[in-house]
């Protein structure tokens, strides 16, 4: 059979197996369509149906969070955790607690975790997790007695050489802690490297919390310095305003460009002088209010209640928030406004339509399976560091941040020239994070 009818043949049965989740199957989709010319090159990953076995989790685990308010009232949420593929290294990848939290995207941030941890080089495999449960708005005695219900249930299929979970989109510093407290307190173990995300006095790394926009801005760098361009001078959109986005904006600045909007689930703002990013830190990470009081304080800033910071005219975009934000429209409206390279600091966040409509246009195109690995890469630095009780600087640690995002770089390039898409990125990095998994998983047997 044909390499491009099998591929097709796999989808399709994934298709089956999976129904009502669109999220996971949109990123398996994505990868597949990659995969053709890997197939006609190395049949032996069909003949033992590669392919299928990582398209399927080797462990699902849903479970029941059941938590009390403020008000002693009881709450009960949906707790997940997908170990999806450990051919290169104990399961790695966050949890998310957010209200849109539901298999399928658990699901398919674990798939894309597969390809993302693999292209990092580091001994590490892939998994997701997360719950349904809103942090915005409760109180920290709420977080905490939460996460520890989540934990409660969650320690008995973790552990440093097992499972390593980290922090996503609504876990960060505080929520780690009460997690890790919690998974101590059950196991009677001081195990820092059970988790990631620390805070630097219990075993945290330096520059976990910048890594994934240092490593996204990193990535950008070198697509840019392939066509002989820089960060200097250009004007960057920065989707968002959590860590990604704040830390995107930090090391875009320091190399020279300058951030002329960000945004929340509220709306944007819009300064052409250059975002101030102490002031978004300020709202952001001290006071946990709404970027809308941005314009208050900075005469020339422009608030626009829930506007699309895509249609702003810029050099280099980094969509930092959520998945599926880049719509075919919005690329081609970036595309108009001579918009010449984007990262993908979110997970998935350009639709298929807009990534066509970017490769079509000659754009600088960064996936985020590549350019967000930034996050990850660092967790697994924090592993290290745990496994030898020690600490890196800050320096040291970026340094190292820094070498293995132009790594990254290098093997996406190199897979998709091997394979005849010379400049396609996406080709080349689903490519290059199969071939290390599939490599594998044959070495492993039929496992």
């Amino acid at each position: 059979m044909p390499a491009d009818q099998r591929i097709e043949k796999i989808y399709q049965e994934v298709f089956r197996r999976n129904p009502g989740e669109p999220e996971f199957l949109q990123a398996v989709k994505e990868v597949l369509e990659s995969l053709g010319p890997v197939l006609a090159k190395y049949p032996q990953f069909a003949e033992r149906k590669v392919i299928e076995r990582i398209c399927e989790p080797e462990r699902q685990t849903i479970f029941r969070v059941p938590w009390q308010d403020d008000k002693g009232e009881v709450q009960i949420n949906r707790g997940f955790r997908v170990q999806f593929n450990s051919a290169l290294g104990p399961y790695k990848g966050g949890l998310r607690f957010h209200p849109s939290v539901t298999l399928s995207i658990i699901k398919f941030l674990g798939f894309e975790q597969i390809f993302k941890n693999s292209l990092t080089g580091l001994p590490i495999g892939a998994g997701k997790g997360g719950s349904d449960f809103d942090p915005k708005g409760k109180s920290d005695d709420e977080i905490m007695r939460f996460c520890q219900s989540f934990m409660t249930e969650l320690y008995r299929i973790i552990g440093e050489h097992t499972d390593v979970p980290a922090g996503d989109i609504g876990v960060g510093g505080r929520e780690v802690g009460y997690l890790f407290g919690q998974y101590k307190r059950l196991t009677n173990r001081f195990e820092a490297g059970v988790i990631t995300g620390k805070g630097l006095i219990y075993g945290g790394s330096q520059v976990r919390t910048e890594a994934t926009g240092y490593g996204c801005t990193y990535f950008v760098e070198e697509m840019l310095k392939a066509r002989k361009d820089s960060f200097d001078g250009k004007k960057v959109v920065v989707s968002g305003s959590g860590n990604v986005a704040i830390y995107t904006h930090e090391k875009v600045t320091q190399l020279g460009g300058k951030v002329i909007a960000m945004s929340d689930s509220n709306g944007l703002i819009q300064h052409n002088e250059g975002i101030n990013l102490d002031t978004i830190k300020l709202l952001k990470e001290v006071q946990r209010r709404r970027i809308r009081e941005y314009a208050d304080m900075h005469k020339g800033a422009v608030y626009v209640e829930n506007g699309n910071i895509w249609t702003i005219p810029c050099d280099v975009a980094m969509p930092s928030a959520t998945q599926n934000e880049i719509s075919g429209k919005d690329a081609e409206t970036l595309v108009k406004n001579r918009c010449i390279a984007v990262g993908e600091g979110a997970n998935m966040p350009t639709t298929p339509e807009g990534i066509k409509t970017f490769l079509a246009a000659g754009v600088l195109f960064g996936p985020g399976k590549a350019a967000n690995a930034g996050g990850v890469a660092t967790s697994a630095l924090e592993m290290q560091q745990n496994a030898a009780r020690d600490a890196w600087g800050f320096e040291e640690t970026d340094e190292k941040l820094h070498e293995i995002m132009t790594n990254v770089h290098r093997v996406c390039v190199e897979a998709a020239e091997e394979f005849g898409y010379a400049g396609n990125l996406v080709v080349g990095a689903n490519i290059a994070g199969f071939m290390k998994v599939a490599r594998a998983m044959l070495a492993h047997g039929l496992v």
